[in-house]
């Protein structure tokens, strides 16, 4: 005597959530993309040519350090060799003067890392400009949800890796805006080509130039100091 009512509900039920399912409206899949951000910054032409500037710049600040501290290294011999011959305030003056020229040292190999940080922002912040705005034009025109860097993610499908297209598109000019200039004069490339997406297209990308691979900072002075006379 139950069984039939349950039965009818049961049908009834799946009918109401089948009327259900058709009516809810599909939902809209989700468009990633992914871009080697670093890689697309440094092997563009410009990118190129701002790692051999920078490159150049640090060879010379580093072949500056490297022939004050040969220097340094031979005061120091030449202080040890004296150690039995130099009375101790002869000694300790020495070792004075020979302290404080590596602290010089020292506090030029800062600003030397200073000047190179200055230097690579000023190079690659306007190459950075021009290939997110690259970036955003190709997400809005493809209908790309998101665009993220290529170190954040594991795996990613081949067709849907854009760097190369975007090293592509901005060593034929595209991206707009001014050219990245070598000088202090340096502006960042306008946004202003950008077409408005018609989807929410967000590229993720650093808030600042990334770092170029061939500026690396120049060694730190490291020498121990000549141990005084007893």
């Amino acid at each position: 005597m139950i069984a039939r009512p349950v039965r009818t509900l049961l049908l009834v039920t799946s009918a109401l959530s089948a009327t259900v399912g058709l009516s809810l409206p599909a939902q809209a899949e989700t468009r990633i993309a992914v871009v080697d951000t670093q890689r697309a910054i440094m092997e563009t032409e410009d990118g190129l040519r701002a790692s051999a500037t920078l490159k150049k710049l640090f060879d010379s600040r580093q072949r500056e350090l490297d022939k004050r501290q040969m220097e340094l290294q031979k005061e120091r011999d030449n202080i040890e060799k004296q150690r039995d011959v130099l009375s101790k305030d002869a000694m300790q003056k020495r070792i004075e003067s020979w302290q404080r020229e590596m602290m010089e040292i020292q506090s030029v190999y800062l600003e030397y890392n200073k000047e190179l940080q200055k230097k690579q922002n000023e190079l690659t912040k306007p190459i950075f400009e021009r290939t997110l705005s690259i970036i955003r034009r190709i997400a809005t025109g493809e209908g790309f949800d998101m665009v993220v860097d290529r170190q954040a993610v594991a795996y990613v499908r081949g067709d849907l890796e854009l760097t190369d297209r975007v090293i592509s598109e901005y060593n034929r000019g595209g991206g707009g805006g001014s050219e990245p200039a070598s000088s202090s004069s340096s502006t960042p490339a306008s946004k202003s080509g950008s077409a408005p997406a018609s989807r929410s297209a967000a590229a993720a990308a650093p808030a600042a130039a990334p770092r170029a691979p061939a500026a690396a900072a120049p060694k730190a002075p490291a020498l121990p100091a000549p141990k005084a006379k007893p």
